[in-house]
């Protein structure tokens, strides 16, 4: 054995057909390609060939391939190394067959390693991707003009823009490894050096995967291909550069030599890399990391070991909640008031697993493995068992309290009890239990068993244990979760009521609730206010016997507005197809009540729109940071990135202030309250001594 650098060494493996050399990379804990991991894979390469190996096995220690870019690396001084390029051309271009042995994933630039192999070799566990994409990135080493070669151009165009990781299987089937071996990394280093033995004794060719064209050039000159795709992914990926960019890559690759197909790579790549899409996204990768360090919770705070789950409530959001549990295979009970609603929300619950089975996102056998994970119940004594309890039932406080009764009789001592509450007061629910250490609000968004978000509501008895439980059941569960504080609303819709209440001022004034949305829509949310007021349906929790016109919606409501449901709203909406326009119906209306209330009509911009609708949440996120509600800045851009649609592109609101500038933040926001009567936000003071001195909102930790 020979170290090659501090995380590179050298192992030679003796045959009758001759020696194979082993490069094996350990730079725990996902074998990043660190500056070191690059120069101990050149320089192993090279003295495998120059010590006269007959073939060489790239493979790595630990629990995974090379899964990636080192990312701290990007943009910051870096010592000189071999770069990447180098590593790939002394792959490519070796005299003896080069092998790729691949464990846990290759993602990223591993994969980009693994694709300058002449063959790969996989365990059946292994996973294979170029996520770039989710960090506003391309593969910039290559990928985008070897991937096509590999495993075609639809393949290529697929797993690019989407970022999704495939398995053993769907790569195999697409050509993109050469074998696959059952067991572990000792199975894989035996299958890895038999696979050599054979290229030695077979005199398999020295494939170079820049070399192979047949499955690119069956997509050359074909246009209608790419147009076709772009079309299919326009919705999810409206706004993004990053897919577009990687689109362009691989048509690159179909309609270009490789050497001019990789230049237009680099280009593109150093494009994202220096504009502010990438930088935002990367922000937010790091982000979400940071919101699951609770400063002063130790890392060896002991959890509750979470092996049961009940639920009390079947509707969406219980429903919801109990699925999260089952898809990781913890046992749920799920309780509600009477028989009749709970075979509904079974019923739902079912349905959701059927369609995801259809659409191919979960095998059919998931269907009944998980559904039988999830018991229902008309009685909360069923409880008794269970290690943590949600209560996912309507937003009244009463209520709550009622029901936290009850469980701190029926519920085993150190049960975790959480309410799914999206604004009440925790403390004032925990309060009537005797055991206010064991509550905590979980808040989940719905539908719950889609959304990544979950706001984690820490009281002000909550236990060290529970806090840390809560977010280690978080990202079991497959959630981004954050840790708040407890105020009107948490963080996230505390914000948005800010949003919201100026939204409702700006159509009195003379905005209309479709210039409104299109100017959150521009922006990147995936609809505004009104648009998702019509969707949730204008009459939850409306009652006509107490209408009084009061509000723009209740007068809506009284002239049999209800929104999607039943095709009027703030929009009218075709009945086939729910497609939206703008109604003059409703802007009378509104004009009308407005002008009831003494409200000049005017012209309002869309300058005025985007600034009156953003920065009252970036000044109340600053009161939210100030009040200690929030950990941190970069707490609320996850919040708001995976929990209310703000455009990833633009990192979070914290993050686009800063962006925008804080001293003209606060600028406007004086300038509107002065013009605006004086009633409108009041400044932070945060924000105004952030603007002052030149800090960041999204850098801000209490």
């Amino acid at each position: 054995m020979t170290a090659v650098s501090e995380s590179v060494r050298l192992e030679i493996e003796s045959s009758d057909v001759g020696d194979v050399a082993l490069v094996i990379v350990d730079n725990p804990p996902v074998n990043a390609l660190s500056w070191h991991v690059r120069q101990g894979l050149f320089d192993g390469i090279n003295q495998a060939v120059e010590g006269g190996a007959k073939a060489v096995v790239v493979i790595c220690d630990g629990r995974t391939f090379i899964a990636g870019a080192d990312i701290s690396e990007f943009g910051g001084n870096v010592p000189k190394a071999a770069g990447l390029h180098e590593v790939q051309a002394a792959m490519e271009n070796a005299a003896v067959p080069v092998i790729a042995a691949i464990h846990g994933t290759a993602l990223g630039g591993g994969l980009e390693v693994a694709l300058c192999a002449h063959y790969r070799v996989a365990v059946s566990s292994a996973k294979f991707g170029l996520p770039e994409v989710n960090l506003g990135l391309l593969p910039g080493a290559g990928g985008t003009q070897r991937l096509p070669r590999l495993v075609g151009v639809p393949k290529a165009l697929e797993m690019m823009t989407s970022g999704r990781h495939i398995g053993t299987a769907e790569a195999l089937a697409a050509g993109l490894i050469d074998d696959v071996t059952e067991g572990g990394l000792d199975e894989l280093r035996a299958a890895a050096v038999a696979f050599a033995g054979r290229a030695i004794t077979e005199n398999m060719a020295l494939a170079r995967v820049r070399d192979r064209d047949e499955k690119v050039l069956e997509a050359r000159g074909n246009d209608q291909l790419f147009a076709d795709f772009r079309t299919s992914i326009g919705r999810k990926t409206r706004g993004f550069l990053a897919p577009e960019y990687n689109i362009q890559c691989i048509e690159a690759a179909a309609n270009l030599p490789f050497d001019e197909g990789l230049a237009v790579e680099g280009k593109l790549f150093m494009e994202l890399m220096t504009g502010p899409q990438s930088g935002a996204q990367r922000y937010a990768f790091f982000a979400e990391r940071a919101a699951n360090k609770i400063p002063d919770i130790a890392k060896d705070t002991p959890i509750i070991d979470i092996q049961t789950c009940g639920v009390l409530g079947a509707g969406t959001m219980g429903g919801g909640i109990a699925m999260n549990f089952a898809n990781v295979g913890i046992p749920v009970t799920i309780v509600e008031r009477d028989q009749a609603a709970l075979d509904r929300g079974l019923g739902v619950v079912r349905k959701n697993y059927e369609r995801s089975a259809s659409r191919g996102s979960i095998p059919p056998e998931a269907v009944e493995q998980r559904m039988a994970l999830i018991t229902g119940s008309t009685d909360k004594a069923d409880f008794a068992h269970c290690d943590i309890v949600i209560e996912a039932v309507f937003e009244d406080m009463e209520l709550k309290k009622s029901i936290f009764r009850e469980l701190d009789q029926i519920c085993k001592p150190g049960a975790l009890l959480a309410s799914n509450t999206s604004a009440l007061d925790v403390n004032e629910i925990a309060a009537v239990t005797s055991r206010p250490e064991s509550v905590i609000g979980m808040h989940f968004f719905s539908p719950a068993n889609v959304m990544k978000l979950l706001e984690n509501v820490r009281g002000a008895k909550s236990s060290d244990t529970v806090v840390a439980t809560t977010m280690a059941i978080g990202k079991r569960i497959g959630k981004v979760p954050v840790m708040v504080g407890v105020c009107p609303g948490f963080v996230g819709n505390r914000m948005l009521f800010m949003r919201g209440a100026e939204a409702e001022r700006m159509i009195l004034e003379g905005a209309t609730p479709a210039q409104v949305d299109r100017v959150l829509f521009d922006f990147g949310f995936p609809m505004g206010p009104f648009a998702m007021s019509d969707l949730a349906g204008l009459d939850i929790g409306w009652k006509e016997e107490k209408s009084s016109s009061s509000t723009v919606r209740e007068i809506l409501c009284e002239n049999g507005r209800r929104g999607q449901k039943n095709g009027r709203g703030y929009y009218t909406y075709d009945p086939d197809t729910r497609a939206s326009t703008p109604d003059p119906e409703v802007e009378q209306l509104i004009k009308a009540f407005a002008v009831g209330k003494g409200i000049e009509q005017r012209e309002v911009t869309d300058q005025e729109v985007m600034e009156r609708l953003l920065y009252p949440m970036v000044n109340e996120g600053a009161k939210i940071l100030d009040e200690g509600i929030a950990i941190r800045g970069s707490d609320i851009d996850v919040v708001w990135v995976n929990g209310y649609g703000w455009p990833l592109y633009r990192g979070g609101p914290m993050y686009w202030a800063d962006q925008v500038g804080l001293a003209e933040i606060v600028a406007k926001i004086s300038g509107y309250s002065e013009s605006l009567g004086g009633r409108h936000w009041g400044l932070s003071p945060l924000l105004a001594r952030l603007a002052e001195e030149g800090g960041a909102l999204h850098q801000f930790s209490n």
